[in-house]
Formats: structure tokens, C-alpha cells, sequence
């Protein structure tokens, strides 16, 4: 009876040893095929860690290797296994990387070089012994599955944080980074398309957020060329000598990953110059104008292409990806302009909405109100010219031709009586024609007819 009552015992003796010696001892882990696992190694006869996170030599402290699918034998008396599903990002999603280790980032930058030797973020051995620098990373995590150490890379998606035992301090940094990604809407490219895949009437504005800092007295950046894909490569962005700060190039249509701390995007209305109309061009970007009016011209300068100031080539009618940080453009009508000085009309244009009757006195002492309209045209290659002298149309009007005519027609009625007025209408408009026509000439305008009311 004794006998039957040892054996179970053995029996339960050698299931626990064999317990004991392929899971503890052995350490026995397996690994499904779809995890991964980070090792911290407990102990270790290379001593431990003092200003790094990642034991890069076998020292005591995380391991830069994963473990993947399969099994493994890590004892439980050296090694602490943390087991996690393998990151996968969804299709037209974005995932941002945090590295908790590696060189600290220099003074002008604001994220981590890419290390391409890290396989993205997936060799971490690699990625420290490159240069690879602790902080946000310019490199993204786009569609698709990877094993990454989660111990060194914290991966920010739009509903998580992946990472192994971050302090209750750092998980709340990286979620304020997370709400700043979210509301850029930075996990999904930017998208520029109409609708039923015509040209869209957006483009977008790019402000880099990495690299120097403007020079002295700039707004926008210098135009490094396109090789660096519009910006979804910061490496050669910084490479081709890029600052940041608002750009000059701007994104049209189409879908561009872009890493949304490295640089962020400003939907704005692409530029539109009807028919009718020329778009003169006021650069706030370039080189200092070289003036091209001429010693003659005393009102301002006209300059080139790529040159700040009036640019002498305005836009002729079309659609235009004009970059509205680096300038604006002013719409001139090409057509004839009505103008009204006349309180109860106003032509479609608004140019005549300040516009009224002509307060005469005449050579008897009468004091009419005299209606007038005027017709008038600017020529396209004036019309830089013009902007230049006025600012704008309105300007032209209210400031110059509003005194101009009124003046003319009161040195006119100062010379007539009010029967003459009336009688001699037909030959007081025709001189008026032919001796305003210079005036206007001097302003850049073509006259084309006076109509008295």
C-alpha cells in the first residue's frame, strides 16, 4: 500500500522538476508567429547600464534584439520576457516613432535623423550604432506589419501607444504628442483631388518645422527643387540646404505621406484669373528687384521673375497654384470700365461705389449736379504699370480719376452758363474726350469715351 502511494508521488515529483528545469531553468518561451517579444536581461557578468537604455554589448538591461515567431529558452533567472502582437499599421493609415535611446538631437533640429540601416525602426542595433537620436523621428511607419522593439521605439497611432513600461510622465507627453498629431490630422496623407478624380481647386501651403531657420528679414524659404518628393523625404529636404518656415512650393494634387511634425499643410484656394482679366503679381519673395521701367518712371519699380516687388509679366486668364504666402495677386479687367459718377448707379465692378454727381457752378452762378460716365480701358501690358502707381483699382478711382474729372468739369461750367452747358454738350464732351485722353495716357489708361449725363 506504501509502495502504490510513493510512485504517484515520484511521478509528481519528476513532473515538477521537469517543470522546473524546461521553464525556469531552460526558461522554455514560445512565440506565436503573429508577437514578438523584448528580452531585459536581469543580470549580467558585463555589469549594467548607466546613461543608456539598451544594452548594446550583452550588459544588463533591454536587448536590442527581438524575439520572433517560435520557440526559445530564456531563463527565467537572467530574463524577462515582455510579449506583444506584432504592429500593424492599416492601409492609407500613418504611425509616428519616439525613440527613448540613442544621441540627443542638435540645437536647430526638432526630430531624429533617418537611420535607413534601422529597417525601419526594426534593427534597433542598427539604428544606434548610425547615429540613431532619441526623441520624434522623421522617419514614419506606413502600411504594413513590423516587429519593433518596443522598448526602444514608441509607436503613436491614432487610437494607441504602443510601448514596454514607460513612466506615467512620459505616457502623458506622448499623448499630448498624440492629440497635436490628431488634430493636423497626421495619421492619413494628405489628399488633393476634386471630385470624380477632376483637378481639385485646393492646393496646400507647406510650413517645415525642422532644419535652420530662415536668414534675416525672409518669410519663405528658399526653393530647394523636387527631389525630395514634396517634402516626404526630410533627409533630402535638409540635404539640398532647405530651412524651415513657410515654403515656396506648394503641394497640388495628389497623395503625399508627409510627416506631420516635420512639416504641416495649409489648404488654400488655388488662384483663379477669370477672362476679362489679367492677375498682376506682388512678390513678397526673391532677390531685390533689378527695376525694369526705366530712368523716366518715378513711382515705383516693376521686376523680374523670382524678384520681390511688381512683377512686369502679369497672369494671363487661367488657373494657377499661386503660392499666397509669398505674394498676392490683383485682378485687372482687360474689358472697357464704366465708370458712373452717379450716387444711384453702380457698375458690377464697384469701382464707382464712392462715385457721385459732379458739384458744378456755372459762369451764372447755377449750381447743378452734374451725372457723368467715363469709359476706359487698361491694357494688359499696363497693367503692372498701374498697380504699381495705385495699389489697386479702387485706389486709382477714388484718388486720382475721381479729382481729375471733377476738376476738369468744374474749370468747364466755371467758363459757361447753364444755358450754354446745355446747348454745347455734344462739343464740351468731345473736347473732353480728346483733352482727357492725355491725361489718362499719363496714368497708363486708354480713354475710350465721356458721356454726360
Amino acid at each position: 500500500m506504501g509502495f502504490l502511494i510513493i510512485i504517484p508521488l515520484i511521478l509528481l515529483g519528476a513532473i515538477l522538476a521537469a517543470y522546473l528545469l524546461i521553464f525556469q531553468i531552460l526558461g522554455l518561451r514560445v512565440i506565436n508567429s503573429n508577437e514578438v517579444a523584448v528580452v531585459e536581461k536581469w543580470w549580467s557578468s558585463k555589469g549594467s547600464l548607466k546613461n543608456s537604455l539598451i544594452a548594446l554589448n550583452g550588459e544588463a538591461g533591454y536587448q536590442p534584439e527581438v524575439l520572433r515567431g517560435g520557440i526559445h529558452f530564456k531563463s527565467v533567472f537572467m530574463y524577462k520576457i515582455y510579449k506583444y502582437p506584432l504592429i500593424t499599421i492599416p492601409q492609407g493609415q500613418i504611425a509616428y516613432i519616439f525613440a527613448r535611446d540613442g544621441k540627443p538631437l542638435d540645437p536647430i533640429q526638432t526630430l531624429g535623423k533617418l537611420i535607413t540601416e534601422a529597417n525601419n525602426f526594426q534593427d534597433v542595433r542598427g539604428f544606434l550604432e548610425n547615429g540613431g537620436q532619441r526623441g520624434p523621428q522623421r522617419g514614419l511607419l506606413r502600411e504594413g506589419t513590423y516587429a519593433i522593439n518596443l522598448a526602444q521605439f514608441v509607436v503613436i497611432t491614432p487610437s494607441d501607444i504602443k510601448a514596454v513600461n514607460i513612466s506615467k510622465q512620459d505616457r502623458n507627453e506622448l499623448f499630448a504628442m498624440q492629440q497635436t498629431l490628431a488634430s493636423r490630422a497626421a495619421f492619413t496623407p494628405v489628399i488633393i483631388m476634386g471630385r470624380n478624380n477632376q483637378e481639385s481647386d485646393d492646393m496646400c501651403i507647406v510650413t517645415v518645422h525642422d532644419g535652420p531657420p530662415l536668414e534675416n528679414g525672409e518669410i519663405i524659404a528658399n526653393d530647394v527643387g523636387a527631389a525630395h518628393s514634396n517634402f516626404q523625404d526630410p533627409e533630402k529636404f535638409l540635404s539640398l540646404g532647405g530651412n524651415r518656415g513657410k515654403q515656396l512650393r506648394v503641394l497640388t494634387d495628389g497623395t503625399y505621406y508627409i510627416n506631420r511634425l516635420f512639416a504641416t499643410v495649409e489648404y488654400r484656394p488655388k488662384t483663379v484669373v477669370p477672362i476679362g482679366f489679367v492677375g498682376v503679381v506682388v512678390s513678397f519673395y526673391g532677390i531685390p528687384g533689378v527695376d525694369t521701367t526705366g530712368a523716366d518712371y518715378k513711382h515705383g519699380e516693376l521686376v523680374g521673375d523670382g524678384q520681390k516687388g511688381v512683377l512686369e509679366r502679369p497672369l494671363m486668364p487661367g488657373k494657377y497654384a499661386f503660392n499666397t504666402a509669398a505674394g498676392k495677386v490683383v485682378l485687372v479687367p482687360t474689358t472697357n470700365i464704366i465708370l458712373k459718377w452717379n450716387k444711384d448707379e453702380v457698375g458690377g465692378h464697384k469701382y464707382d461705389e464712392n462715385l457721385t454727381e459732379v458739384d458744378i457752378i456755372t459762369k451764372d452762378a447755377f449750381e447743378p449736379a452734374l451725372p457723368l460716365s467715363v469709359v476706359m480701358h487698361i491694357d494688359y501690358k499696363q497693367a503692372p504699370w498701374v498697380i504699381q502707381r495705385f495699389g489697386d483699382i479702387s485706389m486709382l478711382v477714388n484718388q486720382s480719376l475721381d479729382p481729375l474729372v471733377s476738376a476738369y468739369f468744374k474749370d468747364v461750367a466755371q467758363t459757361k452758363t447753364l444755358i450754354e452747358l446745355i446747348q454745347e454738350r455734344s462739343e464740351i464732351r468731345e473736347k473732353a474726350v480728346t483733352e482727357m485722353h492725355e491725361k489718362f495716357m499719363k496714368y497708363n489708361l486708354q480713354l475710350e469715351e465721356v458721356l454726360i449725363g
